[in-house]
């Protein structure tokens, strides 16, 4: 408590959230058993006149200014304003900046809430790889109305690892199996057909695909999944709901996974 028995004041001022400041400033007073401090957060600070106001305020009430602005025009005002009226003014994010640009002589972005924006990009991610696996093969077909993309073709044109790769770009991804004996999903021609793409594949691959995989779960190479005409049946049927639906069609047969990915990453970053 000061003289007048009030609590000490710091305002936290950042050109974006200010948490960051806000949780500096709680360590540092965490030193000293809180100090009866009060915090008050004041965020999205990017003109002179805030700033003016800010400290003009702080120095009514004999407040700190704890700041992170990283604009290098708004934080040497604040520091000349502050030095001009006497307020005590710390600058949290300046010193860590300049350190790193000597380290890496690199010049900082100067931009606000890019730690912000990095954690939006990560939850993004996340949300789009849960929605991929939620509704991977088709399991739910209310996935195709939610999704960015919608994968359509028959089993082992890499529907699954591609969805996940897609996912890792940010785009919901849900796909879908197409099978002769099996009505696709109505959604699949409710939604745009821009927003499905279909995936094709030579007989001869797939029967290499097949095979193997039916090896690896220690099956008969030559069972019905792999059979070359019933490849050749369920090539056919799955091109006549492409062609049903006015989809893109992506030939899959020599590409990798990452070059399909990319193609398909590009046409809906367009």
């Amino acid at each position: 408590m000061d003289e007048q028995g009030t609590k000490p004041i710091v305002y936290v001022v950042s050109d974006s959230v200010g948490e960051t400041a806000e949780l500096v400033v709680k360590a540092a007073a965490s030193q000293f058993n809180g100090a009866g401090i009060e915090v008050k957060r004041i965020p999205f600070v990017d003109d002179e006149e805030t700033i003016i106001e800010i400290i003009h305020l702080a120095k009514k009430v004999q407040a700190l200014i704890a700041y992170t602005l990283v604009v290098p025009e708004i934080r040497d005002f604040l520091m000349l304003k502050a030095r001009e009226e006497q307020v005590q003014a710390v600058d949290i994010i300046g010193p860590m900046l300049y350190g790193l640009k000597e380290l890496t002589n690199i010049h900082p972005r100067s931009e606000p809430g890019l730690l912000y924006k990095l954690d939006a990009d990560y939850f993004r991610k996340v949300e789009a790889i849960e929605f991929a696996v939620k509704y991977d093969d088709g399991r739910d077909p209310r996935g195709i109305v939610r999704a960015d993309v919608v994968l359509i073709g028959v089993s082992r044109t890499s529907k699954t690892p591609l969805s996940q790769y897609l996912a890792h770009k940010q785009l919901k991804v849900a796909n879908v199996p197409l099978v002769p004996e099996v009505d696709p999903p109505k959604e699949l021609f409710e939604v745009s057909p821009k927003k499905c793409i279909g995936l094709k594949i030579s007989p001869e691959k797939l029967n290499s695909i097949r095979a193997e995989r039916l090896k690896a779960l220690g099956l008969k190479e030559d069972a019905h999944y792999a059979n070359l005409d019933r490849i050749k049946e369920e090539l056919v049927y799955s091109e006549a709901v492409m062609k049903r639906i006015g989809c893109p069609v992506i030939d899959v047969s020599n590409k990798a996974v990452e070059e399909t990915a990319n193609l398909i990453s590009n046409m809906f970053r367009q």
